[in-house]
């Protein structure tokens, strides 16, 4: 099979751990990379052979020969972006959140229908084993019925140490809020069911153009499951990422990404060994099985869409039915 060629728009933090993904599978090669910072575009596309650099994606797109369009930029870019990158009839696969706001995730979607293109989201967590292995005993019924699921998100400092940029801290289109939570949107409504209702409370500093502090929020799923959403940053505990499930018969704790922990009937979480996998690894190789036709597990841009639809209820607070 001849390799897909790879463009990747935005190359820092997340994209440049996928970049590298891409750069390991042996059906796709990084064609060209793209960049604001001309020596990181530069040094990259050296780390990948003969891969062409650019700082203007325009240019990219119109400069090399390309079969699918990595998007890793802030929120605020990717309509526009992804518009242009389907306009000429390219595969897309795209950071989440999907977009800056409903409307626009909702044109993205339609318009990767009409074009007729694979699109798909960095949704990386499903790939993980840890979470195949969560997974496997939800269906085995290790839960018995689900009473509810609760999603923790705590920060001692937003952004993180590693994720100084100007935008990330920022109201419009920053925030942990903006960043974590689509992750856990999306296995909610992938494997508990579709989120139905929302109603949160968002706490902010006194800076208008600096993100949220807090969010406390509930959702409840088609099923009458409520889901109870606990986020913080600026406190003293380390950090602190944590996804539970509450059953009948069990509970399980998927933490920090990676570990796993279970417990039955009036017994303590215990973790649960699960070796781990490269993610992006896994996900790369479903894109490529889509893009050579054959069956593969995509998060594609409707599920992009469904998830920013509960996004921004609750960046808007209060209750809203969707």
């Amino acid at each position: 099979m001849t390799p897909i060629r790879v463009g990747v728009i935005g190359i820092g933090g997340v994209g440049g751990r996928v970049l590298e993904g891409f750069g390991m599978h042996e059906q796709t090669q990084v064609t060209a990379v793209c960049d604001l910072n001309p020596d990181l575009a530069k040094r990259v596309a050296e780390e990948h052979g003969a891969a062409a650099w650019y700082t203007d994606y325009r240019e990219m797109l119109r400069g090399s020969e390309l079969d699918l369009v990595y998007i890793a930029v802030p929120p605020k870019l990717h309509h526009r972006m992804a518009m242009d990158v389907l306009e000429r009839g390219l595969h897309l696969f795209c950071e989440k959140p999907l977009a800056n706001s409903v409307e626009e995730a909702q044109e993205m979607w339609e318009a990767a229908e009409r074009a007729g293109v694979v699109h798909a989201m960095n949704f990386p967590t499903p790939y993980r084993s840890v979470w195949s292995e969560f997974s496997r005993l939800v269906e085995e019924g290790h839960l018995g019925e689900l009473r509810r699921l609760d999603v923790t998100l705590q920060f001692h400092t937003w952004p993180r140490k590693w994720q100084q940029n100007p935008w990330i801290a920022g109201r419009e289109q920053g925030g942990f809020v903006r960043e974590v939570l689509p992750h856990y949107i999306q296995l909610i409504q992938h494997r508990f069911g579709r989120i139905a209702r929302v109603h949160s409370e968002m706490t902010y500093g006194d800076d208008p153009n600096l993100c949220e502090t807090a969010v406390l929020a509930t959702f409840e799923l088609d099923n009458g499951v409520r889901v109870l959403v606990d986020g913080q940053s600026n406190i003293a505990q380390k950090e602190r990422i944590a996804f539970t499930a509450y059953g009948t018969e069990g509970t399980m704790q998927l933490a920090d990404w990676s570990i796993l922990r279970t417990g039955g009937v009036d017994e303590a979480l215990e973790t649960v060994p699960v070796p781990e996998n490269n993610r992006h690894l896994g996900l790369i190789e479903d894109l490529v099985q889509a893009i050579d036709g054959k069956p593969a597990m995509l998060f594609d841009f409707r599920i992009g869409y469904e998830v920013q639809r509960v996004l921004e209820a609750v960046l808007s607070g209060g209750t809203h039915e969707l």
